[in-house]
């Protein structure tokens, strides 16, 4: 396995390193509660340089994106942000690719895991087009943020925004509300994406030094770095879904409610769309996202696949008893109860995190058919930790179309 190329910021005090998928970066920088609070202020800066940049030029990159994607993206403006998925043929997600174009290249932004796959896909589904896919992350870094003004900040921080072709590289999540052409399954009426205001910046990679050493020299009330598990505790609060984490090989994207801003319901074809359409339409997805409320009282807090389990009654079996006979002097069986209750898995825990206001929470992916007042639990560490469920793709997402009832056939009487 590759070394990680390690962030100049993890110089910064208090820089702890991230592992596993998001090695290279820091975790936190000493207290992940403060980093959410100055984060959601809009005071804080998340280094995400380790994730990969790609871009895709050439005349006909829209309209090429635009036919193997899940958005509609035909029509992208200069400077405009969106998001979309790539499925496979039986509609299972299978990378997720956040946005931007400037008018001569399209920025594709993706996690780190991703981007070989999803170069080596683009570089077969060329034909003949005029799109040429190069590989960036050598040259740009993303850095992330909450602020009103991102370019301002970097730009007074020694790590301007980069912008190639005359548009900054700024790229927006789309998350805060239903994108046009996309579905929400969540019921609230009030989305905690509402408040989700987040960006990813591209600067160029040899600012990162400078950078830190800025950010070193910030007074208290200035701009501050935050670490990822800040940035993970929001996320999962604005039940915002990530592909390293909620996404496996079965995930269709009805179940984390993706639809709502990486799914055009009204676009032309693309790879797994029929899959979409079908569920969307006239089915129901198989599972379906909550985040859970964590029962904190024994200290420990669940990993990304750790299994969520519900208590089922266990059937009623069928006992002989020999007072009662049939005809035949067999003894005849009688209902009597197998026992009370038995626990069961129902689904996975994807991601979890200690917020600073609501505790130990966890985005989880259970099976649709598990009732929304079902207590739940996690078992992690040999401890069964008990959980809420608040309900993000309830048990009715899907068969939005109002299929009309065709009248019974049957026998007719024939008239006199």
């Amino acid at each position: 396995m590759t070394s990680p190329v390690l962030s100049p910021l993890l110089s910064l005090d208090g820089a702890v390193q991230a592992e596993g998928i998001d090695a290279g970066v820091a975790a936190h920088y000493g207290n992940p509660m403060i980093e959410q609070r100055s984060l959601l202020a809009g005071r804080a800066l998340v280094d995400l340089s380790h994730h990969g940049v790609l871009a895709v030029s050439g005349p006909d990159r829209l309209t090429w994106l635009n036919s193997i994607a899940s958005q509609e993206l035909r029509s992208l403006a200069p400077g405009e942000s969106t998001e979309t998925l790539l499925l496979d043929p039986s509609g299972r997600l299978e990378y997720a690719i956040r946005v931007l174009d400037d008018g001569v290249q399209a920025w594709l932004l993706v996690e780190a895991d991703e981007l070989p796959g999803l170069q080596a896909f683009l570089d077969k589904m060329k034909f003949t087009l005029r799109v040429q896919i190069v590989d960036f992350t050598l040259s740009y870094a993303a850095i992330g943020t909450m602020a009103t003004d991102p370019a301002e900040v970097l730009g007074a921080l020694g790590a301007p925004v980069t912008a190639p072709n005359g548009s900054p590289l700024l790229w927006t999540d789309p998350w805060v509300s239903v994108a046009r052409g996309g579905y929400q399954y969540a019921e609230t009426p009030e989305h905690p994406g509402a408040s989700w205001h987040w960006a990813e910046a591209l600067v160029p990679r040899s600012s990162l030094p400078a950078l830190a050493v800025s950010l070193a020299a910030q007074p208290a009330t200035g701009t501050v770095p935050a670490g990822l598990i800040a940035l993970e505790a929001l996320r999962i609060a604005a039940w915002r879904p990530r592909r390293a984490m909620e996404v496996d090989d079965k995930t269709l994207p009805h179940e984390l409610d993706w639809l709502r801003t990486a799914v055009h319901l009204n676009k032309g074809c693309y790879r797994g769309q029929e899959t979409v359409a079908k569920v969307h339409n006239l089915g129901h997805p198989p599972r379906r996202l909550v985040m859970l409320h964590l029962d904190g009282s024994e200290g420990v807090l669940p990993v990304h696949g750790d299994p969520v389990q519900a208590d089922r009654r266990r059937p009623t079996a069928l006992t002989s008893t020999p007072s009662v006979s049939d005809d035949a002097g067999v003894p005849a069986p009688s209902a009597e109860p197998a026992g009370d209750t038995e626990r069961v898995t129902v689904g996975t825990i994807t991601s979890s995190a200690i917020h600073y206001e609501l505790g130990p929470i966890a985005l989880a992916v259970v099976k649709r058919t598990i009732p929304a007042a079902s207590t739940l639990y996690v078992s992690s560490q040999d401890v069964s930790i008990s959980a809420a469920q608040e309900i993000i793709v309830p048990q009715s997402a899907g068969s939005v179309a109002e299929i009309p009832r065709l009248p019974r056939l049957g026998v007719r009487t024939p008239r006199p």
